[in-house]
């Protein structure tokens, strides 16, 4: 048995598959998925339909354009140019694929294993077990009637800085963001939203997240969401999967028990979604 992570899939079911037959995936084992599952590829639909029916065989974690479908969904925004979700809103299964997302968590960690993952990034000043806390916090909202009320609010920058006496939505937005948006951040965990380059465009007074001491060492963090960082986070025991499939580049796959890497190529992919 393996346990294989893969950064953002974001709708790309035929390099998924390919990519899996690769590697031989077999029944005997496991996938973790570091959030983005849908959105700008071509097949979300079936994407969605083949991770929710791995089971307990897969571990997910949700990413932004993961909760801007549920946003969709929920009738608290609108799809963007960009966006490849109609398939999604149209499926006989909606209700029950859109239940089973909002049930993902944040936040995943396995002591057995030893890893944790995340989409984005774990602010720099927070322990393992205090972010845990805070992705709790986010989870039992997006799994309550308080859903819609939730994607209602969560959108928007700010606050960009976290305190603990923060409330409220503006509390559950900053957890969200740092969780599932977060690339640079400053000493103080101040974010940096608007730059989405690789590490030599970082703004003046920030660096990437993973460069400043980080409290959450316990365990290597597996992360997607950067594609720009092309696989290489450039610091120990955080380990960047997303390697820019939807911008024709790769998907890529890392065995867990012996950090193997294994890619298949996305160069059919349009390049300007």
């Amino acid at each position: 048995m393996a346990t294989y992570a893969i950064g953002d899939i974001q709708g790309c079911y035929d390099q998924l598959q390919q990519l899996l037959e690769q590697i031989e995936f077999s029944d005997a084992d496991r996938l973790w998925i570091a959030g983005d599952l849908v959105n700008r590829g071509p097949n979300s639909l079936d994407t969605l339909r083949f991770l929710k029916e791995l089971g307990e065989r897969a571990t997910i974690v949700l990413g932004n354009h993961d909760l801007h479908l549920l946003a969709v969904h929920y009738g608290k925004t609108h799809q963007r140019r960009s966006d490849t979700l109609q398939a999604i809103l149209d499926a006989p299964d909606r209700e029950e694929l859109m239940h089973w997302l909002r049930h993902q968590p944040l936040l995943a960690v396995d002591k057995e294993l030893g890893y944790a993952m995340v989409h984005a990034g774990i602010p720099p000043a927070w322990s393992l077990k205090t972010a845990r806390k805070r992705a709790k916090e986010v989870e039992e909202v997006l799994q309550s009637e308080l859903a819609e009320e939730y994607f209602a609010n969560m959108y928007g920058n700010q606050p960009d800085r976290w305190h603990p006496e923060l409330t409220g939505w503006d509390r559950l937005r900053l957890i969200t963001n740092y969780f599932t948006r977060m690339r640079f951040c400053d000493d103080a965990g101040t974010l940096e939203l608007k730059a989405k380059g690789g590490l030599d465009t970082q703004p003046e007074g920030f660096q990437p997240w993973f460069h400043h001491e980080r409290k959450a060492d316990r365990y290597p963090i597996l992360f997607g969401h950067w594609a720009a960082l092309e696989g290489y986070a450039e610091s120990d025991n955080v380990f960047a999967l997303d390697t820019g499939c939807i911008w024709g580049n790769q998907l890529t796959a890392m065995r867990l028990e012996d950090r193997a890497l294994f890619s298949c190529s996305c160069a059919i992919l349009r390049r300007d979604v």
